[in-house]
């Protein structure tokens, strides 16, 4: 299956050139690289969370593979969606999805079903893949989108991403995208991401998990955080970093109703 762009010209610029210059804004070629397990990314349109995403892109070696996973925003699909095979095209490029990966991953749960449906028009994923092809194309994924579904799920899913990465042979990093807080003032999306992100920092999926419930924050990538979380602490990760934080207030002004966005890399020591 051929997956076309859902959102080319609205999140990001739909043009080849125009997309390239976009991205290229957003990168620090001067930055130190590393190798990563795990990073937390935005998925707002690029002229707001660009900055983060591209702060944590620059940050990072890149892989043979990616794991992806993404809220699924539309309600279309499968709880647990995952697509196996397929290339999903990009105005700068394509990414052909990693069939021995993915095969492996639907192998290791009965959670996660073969769902191109709850790709078709997801965003959360696509936006993801302008940074990944500034750097190669020759780099495969595997795309899983997440419904809120309970904490014994992610760490389930998380588990069976962790089983399918230690059975390649080969470098993959495991993408989990998701905005912060939601149309709230920007002090309060500061202070309310900042529980969630102390969180992430700490390596601790079911703290998260029920921080964002309990202190009623609106972080739509919360299960697939702390799906990743899960995964990573079963390969071997024991160190996160915060790379960028920042509110949509800082671009458009308008510090009444922000979103916030953070960016963060989870490594071994």
């Amino acid at each position: 299956m051929i997956r076309k762009p859902a959102v080319a010209g609205q999140f990001y610029e739909s043009s080849a050139s125009r997309l390239t210059r976009q991205v290229n804004g957003f990168l620090d070629d001067d930055a130190e690289k590393e190798s990563a397990i795990g990073i937390v990314s935005p998925h707002a349109g690029l002229m707001y969370s660009g900055r983060v995403a591209g702060a944590v892109y620059s940050r990072i070696k890149i892989p043979r593979a990616f794991v992806l996973i993404g809220p699924n925003h539309t309600g279309l699909g499968q709880p647990v969606s995952l697509m196996s095979s397929g290339v999903w095209h990009m105005p700068t490029g394509e990414l052909k999805i990693d069939e021995a990966l993915a095969g492996e991953l639907k192998k290791g749960s009965d959670i996660i079903s073969e769902d191109s449906l709850a790709h078709r028009m997801e965003h959360s994923l696509e936006v993801q893949l302008p940074f990944i092809l500034h750097y190669s194309s020759d780099v495969s994924i595997v795309p899983v989108t997440m419904m809120p579904v309970p904490l014994d799920v992610c760490r389930m899913v998380g588990e069976a991403i962790a089983d399918a990465v230690r059975k390649s042979d080969y470098a993959v990093t495991i993408i989990a995208s998701s905005d912060m807080s939601h149309y709230v003032s920007d002090s309060t999306a500061r202070k309310k991401d900042r529980k969630a992100i102390d969180r992430v920092i700490a390596m601790d999926p079911a703290g998260l998990y029920n921080t964002v419930r309990d202190e009623d924050i609106s972080m739509c990538g919360v299960v697939p955080v702390t799906t990743m979380l899960y995964a990573a602490r079963e390969l071997g990760a024991s160190k996160a970093a915060l790379v960028k934080y920042m509110t949509s207030g800082e671009v458009s002004g308008d510090y009444d109703y922000v979103v916030g966005y953070a960016g963060v890399i989870i490594r071994r020591d």
